[in-house]
């Protein structure tokens, strides 16, 4: 069955309920009413399908479909309850959540896209009832083998996920062992869901199995398929005489990496060199494009998963190792294709023109940011010595990138003053400190050259009007900063009047006032949770962030498919090549789905890093069990207040159940845990004392007891 056959028989049936919309039709009658042909149904039966998973057509009881009504419907996602009934949080972001009773929920879990009815009742109430299902969110589910009645359950590791009958292959397992399961049966309104036993993790404390499970829960896959490894193993990574002479030969720039300790896929090397009163600025990116071609196998599987993923202690590669870390790779003292973007400074550090060209590198040095920062900022002998050679390079670097800062914090550029943690581990994997990471000025180096070359490929591909992804940023969510409003006030800063049409200067002027004050951490915190996620799209709005009205993603593409993309669109336009209006509406239409694709596959990705972490900070507070530590409260929910510790940069949850020196409520507008008899108060920022009181490693989960307030304001 051909798309335009397809496309053909959904139009048939829209227009056959269009004239008639209150119409209840089967397929059968659909068939007969609509004149198909007796050999159509199954036709009809796909075209359904579709047209209710794209909200065109209802489903209703006994294989019925009618037309939507549009103002009775909503469509969202669950968001469970632990206690069994949910809400639906809707697509439309200025509409309420719809509560979703147990009886709906039996029919969902959390994370699925539905669509709900919504009944009016007598005297102003409502009722939700679910009437399509769009989209799963589980398929695969973690958790303990357990058994109940004599029968085979799963306990689901996320315990917005309810109990479910688990079938077994062998022999009856040891209670309490991790399994792995997929979904069987979907639950209805008069049974639950099943699961099938797929693998057996192990025991829930060995460190390696928790690691295990919350990749198997992602769903990311350290190996490639089949196809990927005889495509890799099939190819030829020589480079040829006819390559390097249609390149730019940069072999003789002493060019360098500088990256982390740990770093094992160097994409970009940089260069700086004085001319006059002004610098030109190389920064060379792995030509990933150049060994990864369209619609290939690799090209497909980079595609799916997106990105890649970094752990503490492994990475999960978006491409496999022979190119990630391989040709790729910009190792030093070899050989390496690349793309080059030339940028002009003047001695403002205001970029005055560019160039973009394929480029032939060899690496001179890979250098860390430590290293760096001994050349630059602690003098060190040793370090001087070693790298006499690059030492005019690096005084360069660091001018010009303290320029194109002072150049971007003009403009508004925003600079959250967070501290981030860095997991230290043993020669096992095991975290045996948390520290503070060092941020130095090979970071910013790092950072600015980066933003540099993004903000011109991004102009480069403006100004020829070509499509591409660009990377963009919304402004702060104005109900966000309304609610926030009172509580800065409490704190003596005031937001602006116009929060609809907030500029990055006065939200970094806010950041900078507050900088080197007691309530810093706060300010920055919750100003930062206002902010959108930036995302991908073939639309540029600008990034607020950055304040830069044009920016895209150029300079990672071993790890970033976005970036491939771009230097895919960067090579069209250096071809000159033009778009008809047909192929110009394809590719924005390419590009608006793979915007929405990558962006999603960023956050699933960064929601596994997250977890991951906050399971090798579970893992290292094992050894500090019933110790004390003081900290700060750095958020409040419902059900409790968390607390970050300051020797960690770890945080905690205090359960209000465990205050017992009072009852305890949330006021969410004010910001505030308060006692209803005693008036004591918790408060974003007050300084507490709390004792480590439980820890489930498992499910990163970190207890604290409330000890005593250090510094509790009235």
């Amino acid at each position: 069955m051909t798309r335009h056959a397809d496309s053909q028989t959904q139009q048939k049936i829209l227009d056959l309920f269009a004239k008639k919309p209150r119409t209840r039709l089967t397929p059968p009658e659909i068939q007969r009413r609509a004149g198909f042909e007796r050999n159509d149904l199954q036709l009809i039966i796909d075209a359904l399908r579709e047209l209710c998973r794209d909200g065109r057509l209802v489903r209703l009881k006994k294989n019925h479909y009618t037309l939507p009504d549009r103002q009775n419907l909503v469509t969202g996602r669950v968001q469970a309850h632990p206690d069994g009934y949910g809400f639906l949080i809707p697509e439309d972001k200025d509409a309420e959540d719809v509560y979703l009773s147990r009886r709906e929920m039996r029919r969902v879990m959390h994370g699925d896209e539905i669509m709900v009815r919504i009944d009016r009742k007598p005297r102003g109430a409502t009722e939700a009832h679910i009437v399509q299902v769009i989209g799963r969110a589980q398929k695969r589910l973690l958790g303990t083998y357990e058994e109940i009645d004599g029968k085979a359950y799963l306990i689901p590791m996320d315990a917005r996920i309810g109990a479910m009958p688990l079938k077994i292959a062998g022999a009856r397992l040891a209670k309490g062992k991790v399994v792995a399961a997929e979904i069987s049966r979907f639950g209805t309104a008069m049974s639950p869901p099943e699961a099938v036993m797929v693998q057996v993790m192990g025991d829930p404390d060995d460190p390696e199995v928790q690691a295990q499970s919350i990749i198997f829960r992602f769903g990311l896959s350290p190996s490639f398929p089949p196809e990927v490894h005889r495509e890799v193993r099939s190819a030829t990574y020589e480079i040829s005489e006819s390559e390097i002479a249609r390149r730019e030969d940069l072999r003789a720039l002493p060019i360098v990496t500088i990256d982390g300790e740990n770093a094992r896929d160097f994409d970009d090397a940089v260069y700086v060199r004085r001319n006059g009163q002004g610098y030109e600025l190389f920064v060379s990116i792995a030509d990933v494009s150049h060994y990864v071609r369209p619609e290939t196998a690799l090209d497909q599987e980079a595609y799916a998963r997106a990105t890649s993923v970094y752990f503490p202690d492994r990475a999960i590669p978006m491409l496999p190792e022979a190119l990630s870390n391989g040709i790729c790779s910009l190792n030093p003292a070899e050989d390496r294709l690349t793309k080059t973007a030339w940028i002009a400074f003047n001695g403002n550090g205001e970029a005055t023109g560019s160039r973009f060209f394929d480029s032939i590198i060899r690496s001179h040095a890979r250098m860390t940011y430590t290293e760096v920062r001994r050349i630059l900022v602690d003098k060190d002998p040793d370090c001087l010595a070693r790298y006499s050679t690059l030492l005019d390079g690096f005084k360069s670097m660091e001018e010009l990138a303290l320029l194109i800062y002072k150049t971007r914090k003009a403009r508004g550029n925003l600079d959250f003053d967070l501290p981030e943690a860095e997991i230290v581990l043993d020669l096992q994997g095991l975290p045996e400190n948390i520290v503070r990471a060092e941020r130095n000025i090979a970071h910013r180096i790092i950072e600015e050259f980066m933003i540099a070359a993004n903000e011109a490929v991004a102009r480069q591909l403006a100004a020829k009007d070509f499509p591409t992804l660009y990377r963009v940023h919304e402004g702060p969510d104005q109900e966000a900063l309304e609610a926030l409003a009172p509580f800065l006030l409490s704190l003596g800063y005031r937001l602006p009047q116009n929060k609809k049409n907030l500029r990055p200067l006065e939200m970094q002027r806010l950041l900078e006032s507050a900088r080197g004050k007691p309530e810093e951490r706060v300010v920055n915190r919750v100003l930062l949770r206002s902010m959108k996620q930036a995302l991908y799209q073939p639309g540029n709005i600008g990034h607020f962030g950055l304040a830069s009205t044009c920016y895209t993603h150029f300079t990672s593409p071993i790890r970033r498919y976005p970036d491939l993309i771009v230097h895919r669109m960067l090579d069209r336009t250096l071809r000159e090549e033009k778009l008809k209006p047909k192929k110009r509406e394809d590719q924005l239409s390419y590009l608006a789905e793979a915007g929405k694709h990558t962006s999603e596959r960023e956050r699933h990705a960064m929601d596994a890093e997250r977890e991951m972490v906050a399971l090798k900070k579970a893992q290292f507070m094992m050894t500090k069990m019933g110790e004390e530590f003081s900290g700060f409260v750095n958020s409040l929910a419902n059900f409790g207040f968390f607390v970050e510790l300051d020797a960690y940069f770890i945080e905690g949850l205090v359960k209000l159940s465990t205050l017992i020196d009072d009852d305890y409520d949330y006021y969410e507008k004010e910001y505030i845990i308060k006692g209803r008899r005693h008036g004591r108060k918790f408060r974003l920022g007050d300084n507490v004392r709390v004792r480590v009181a439980r820890i489930n490693a498992f499910r990163s989960e970190i207890d604290f007891e409330f000890v005593q307030t250090s510094e509790n304001r009235p």
